[in-house]
């Protein structure tokens, strides 16, 4: 039997881009939902003029629709499914404030990213922190362009659960005449894959910004499918195809998109702008700078050759100039 939003009452958590795209796409099926965005300010503009204040701000939205909360706690209380969609690096701070049990919901992740300081996927820390069962736990994943998404372009997303009748069941909430959908059992791998490609994306920016070439971007990018394939089978064996969408598709539209915020700060870096300088210069957060953190230091518990995270690492963290970086991965490539 279909499942439709009259069955369930919506939360999405965030106010961001990625969050906004997946707001007008659900409205496309459900006749309201719940969103919680975390100031005040913003929705009182949101509801005068009919988009949101700060992200994708061309796309109208019917308000009339839309219960607004700037208390999570509430929004949390209002709905049975969370769409988490907050950015990594402050999802742990968001969540911190939450004091209502939240065991009952179905949880479906959109965030790409792991949790800082935990070195947790998303789904293991929805799990251990909050007593979530795991078959209640959705991820959902690309390729996909917040921008292309809102506007209404063909895109693709994965529905990964554990519980491939969930899955499936989610997919009818987002499926539409520009949005198509694959059903996965594989939360975790598409977990990780969603945050190396993040990684690949600054060191694709990167060699585009200090003009190493066509062709040694794309030895690069042949060389982060490798790499990502090698990490991710380690960490989450499974059997998997690493050449379906979600996982290179991904990687690829995020390594090359002019929309894609990782290929523009590693373009920053390349071009030679300091690290700290181009994060402040961004107008949206670059997931991939925390992710190369979190995968490197989870990496060390598995020893996966990994040449293209080590140099993006030592980019990041350590000052290595962004020529030695190039020259160490050319003598690493195959």
């Amino acid at each position: 039997m279909k499942t439709t939003c009259t069955d369930r009452k919506i939360a999405v958590m965030g106010g961001g881009s990625w969050a906004t795209a997946l707001a007008k796409l659900l409205l496309e099926n459900c006749r309201e939902i719940i969103w919680y965005m975390r100031r005040d300010d913003r929705i009182e503009a949101f509801k005068r003029r009919g988009r949101n204040p700060a992200y994708l701000s061309d796309v109208e939205f019917p308000v009339e629709r839309i219960n607004f909360y700037s208390d999570i706690n509430e929004a949390c209380r209002a709905a049975d499914t969370l769409l988490m969609a907050m950015p990594s690096p402050y999802f742990k701070a968001h969540l911190a404030k939450l004091t209502v049990d939240i065991s009952d919901k179905d949880i479906v992740i959109a965030t790409k990213g792991i949790v800082p300081d935990e070195n947790e996927l998303i789904s293991d820390y929805m799990e251990a922190r909050y007593g979530i069962d795991p078959r209640r736990v959705t991820v959902i994943s690309g390729p996909c362009h917040a921008e292309e998404v809102a506007l209404g372009r063909l895109s693709y997303l994965t529905v990964a659960c554990s519980d491939i009748d969930r899955a499936i069941a989610f997919t009818s909430l987002l499926n539409g005449r520009s949005m198509k959908t694959f059903v996965s059992t594989d939360v975790r791998g598409i977990e990780y894959a969603g945050v190396l490609k993040n990684v690949y994306a600054i060191a694709s920016g990167m060699v585009h910004g200090f003009k190493a070439g066509d062709n040694f971007q794309a030895i690069l990018i042949s060389n982060a499918v490798r790499e990502m394939r090698r990490f991710v089978d380690t960490a989450v064996p499974d059997r998997r195809d690493t050449d379906e969408s979600v996982y290179l598709g991904d990687l690829l539209v995020t390594a090359y998109s002019r929309f894609s915020r990782n290929h523009n700060f590693g373009s920053m870096i390349g071009r030679g702008s300091a690290v700290k300088r181009a994060m402040m210069e961004m107008e949206m957060v670059a997931e991939g700078y925390y992710g190369t953190k979190c995968i490197k230091e989870i990496n060390d518990r598995y020893g996966v050759d990994m040449p293209i995270l080590d140099n993006m690492y030592d980019i990041l963290y350590r000052d290595l100039p962004v020529e030695i970086a190039i020259d160490r991965m050319a003598n690493s490539f195959s």
